[in-house]
């Protein structure tokens, strides 16, 4: 809607500073004769936006001038609330300062808008940590954090989970990211992943780096997801499942026998793993392949069956 364009045109310039209108074009995915017909509405409107011609044109703001957030939908007003995140941000160090910025915008929101922001906030909470586990101790994580946004390099002694388990690196920590309920630093040279709950001690220094810049947080994450999941199932096994059975996650269905049970291939982390994953589904799956998985199996069914006396209770279709 043009309304809703005109109020982005605006929130731009205010934020950024000058822009070309084919930077605006570019951002707003329109084109550029819109934004002039756009630009020509808001000054009509008496916004004091002026435009410079040249190499280094672009339009402007009057210095000092600010809008207030009225140009905020109802769902967009809900949506900022409920991304705020006080649990993280108060990992970072930075509860107090979230909690003066919602309050700011709060007060600057429409009666209308309030009242949305109000009801999203008590009706949904955000709890990233999953069950059955304790949150993560990360004493670190506000020294951490303050050297990615000041750039600044750490040293710290690591543990990882292969041998020499305990480990010094010099990091450059590029970016933080929250999965699962876990902190994960980004850092260079490579960059690599670390998780900051696994860094044991760590010296802070006065030395400098410089982040590329072509370097994008969000999608290296995406990609090291990627890659990881492909390094972590580097085998598939052949199944068959009774009716009912809900498929393991990534298992591809391949038919049904006669009596109903379905044959899928599930792509597994190793043997080790597998085996684990698979006795959890008792008598509701059966492992066709691989050989080693299948024997692994059934050696520890006959060892269950032996430990219990009753070998016919463990028995299958």
């Amino acid at each position: 809607m043009k309304a809703g364009r005109l109020v982005s045109i605006l929130l731009l310039l205010q934020t950024r500073g000058r822009m070309t209108a084919a930077d605006l074009a570019e951002e707003l995915e329109v084109s550029v004769r819109t934004v002039y017909r756009d630009v020509e509405a808001l000054s009509a409107a008496g916004v004091p936006l002026y435009g410079d011609a040249g190499h280094a044109g672009g339009y402007r703001l009057l210095d000092g001038y600010r809008t207030r957030l009225t140009g905020l939908t109802a769902g967009e007003a809900e949506a900022l609330f409920l991304a705020g995140a006080p649990g993280p941000a108060a990992e970072l160090g930075l509860g107090s300062v979230l909690a003066a910025a919602q309050l700011k915008v709060r007060a600057a929101l429409p009666p209308e808008l309030r009242a949305h922001a109000d009801r999203i906030s008590g009706r949904f909470h955000l709890d990233a940590p999953g069950w059955y586990a304790d949150a993560d101790d990360v004493p670190h994580l506000p020294a951490v954090a303050d050297a990615v946004w000041n750039g600044r390099v750490l040293h710290v002694r690591y543990r990882r989970w292969r041998e020499p388990t305990d480990v010094e690196r010099r990091l450059e920590p590029y970016g933080l990211v929250l999965k699962a309920g876990r902190w994960y630093d980004v850092a260079g040279p490579g960059p690599r992943t670390f998780r900051v709950d696994q860094i044991l001690e760590l010296t802070a220094s006065d030395e400098e780096f410089t982040r590329p810049d072509d370097f994008d947080l969000a999608a290296h994450w995406t990609a090291y997801q990627r890659d990881f999941h492909a390094r972590l199932h580097r085998g598939v096994a052949l199944v068959r499942l009774a009716p009912g059975t809900a498929p393991p996650r990534g298992a591809v269905g391949e038919g049904r026998d006669e009596r109903g049970w379905t044959l899928a291939r599930v792509p597994v982390e190793s043997v080790e793993h597998a085996h684990g994953e698979f006795l959890r589904l008792g008598t509701r799956v059966e492992v066709l392949h691989p050989p080693e998985l299948r024997e692994r199996i059934a050696r520890t069914v006959a060892e269950l069956a032996g430990r219990y006396g009753n070998p016919d209770a463990l028995g299958g279709d």
